[in-house]
């Protein structure tokens, strides 16, 4: 048993690096498939200017005279010892920018998660007790709709509507962490998660709905109901716990794509998370800012992936049995 489960870790292991290992590959050679660079980038028209000797002392600068395979071992090394780069837009370390910004998006998406949970899980469980009646058509008019409805459609709309009509913009106050100022850190992610959860609340009432009118099917739900087994405990221990699994694997999915995926999001509602500082990072060209940005979401994706495993021996004995 011991052997099966170290098997199953060093497997789970081993593809995870390789995950990341591709990631690091792919994204280090799509930034140098955009055209321009970071002389272009941060002097503009100007760079048409340079000399061939202060060309090549930029190049120098910014680590542009190396051949890409020289680049790009350069940085799995320092990335090895810790170093992530260095910013020069915002003349400090990657890493102490990221160790700034991934607390910042982290906050988002547990807001959102929950917001979208408290109302997707409820929604679907009740659109399932009653399939083809007003509450499932509701249901599904409600996934259809968080489905259809672009986040930065709904994120303009309620900024300019609030906005204009009750002069509420928290954003344009400058962020504040939660430690700084918790009312205004609370307001300022209130919108933003609530854009984020409308749209992550879709495919959890439509996982939600199909395996609840799984486990209902199930010869073990009738079997409670024949008992006379009541409603409330026969939803929610009977048939919301057994439904569970594609509920948590629908989540954490949603939970990894909002650490890397809210970028459009973060840049509308000023807020400074991970996403935001890689849309600044491709507009400069800021090379060591995006790889070891994206390298830190797909990291943070792969521990989540890891983390709903473990959840799943938790809320199955079965998932722990095989």
């Amino acid at each position: 048993m011991r052997s099966i489960l170290q098997s199953g870790v060093l497997r789970k292991t081993a593809g995870a690096f390789a995950t990341l290992g591709g990631v690091a590959v792919f994204v280090f050679f799509m930034l140098r498939a955009i055209p321009g660079d970071a002389i272009s980038a941060s002097l503009g028209t100007e760079a048409a200017g340079l000399t061939e000797a202060q060309r090549q002392a930029l190049e120098q600068y910014y680590g542009l005279d190396q051949s890409l395979p020289e680049q790009f071992f350069s940085w799995l090394g320092n990335l090895f010892q810790g170093n992530l780069g260095f910013s020069v837009r915002a003349q400090q370390p990657v890493l102490d920018l990221t160790i700034a910004a991934l607390p910042v998006t982290f906050q988002l998406a547990v807001f959102a998660i929950i917001l979208a949970l408290g109302v997707g899980v409820p929604i679907g469980m009740l659109a399932a007790s009653r399939v083809g009646k007003g509450r499932d058509v509701f249901g599904q008019a409600l996934s259809l709709l968080g489905l259809s409805v672009p986040a930065f459609l709904l994120a303009t709309t309620l900024l300019t509507y609030l906005a204009v009509t009750f002069g509420f913009n928290p954003n344009g106050l400058g962020y504040k962490t939660f430690f700084e100022d918790p009312s205004v850190n609370l307001q300022q992610m209130l919108l933003p998660s609530i854009v984020l959860a409308f749209g992550i609340s879709a495919p959890i009432i439509r996982t939600t709905r199909a395996a609840v009118l799984e486990i209902r099917g199930q010869d073990f739900i009738r079997t409670a109901r024949a008992k006379g087994v009541s409603t409330r405990i026969l939803q929610f221990k009977h048939i919301l716990r057994n439904a569970l699994i594609p509920i948590v694997t629908i989540t954490g999915l949603q939970f990894g794509y909002l650490l890397g995926g809210a970028v459009v999001i973060e840049q509308i509602f000023s807020i400074p998370g991970v996403g935001r500082q890689v849309l600044l990072g491709i507009q400069q060209k800021e090379y060591a800012l995006v790889q070891s940005t994206v390298l830190v979401i797909a990291a943070s994706f792969v521990i989540i992936n890891l983390l709903t495993d473990l959840l799943y021996r938790a809320i199955d004995p079965r998932v722990r049995a095989e």
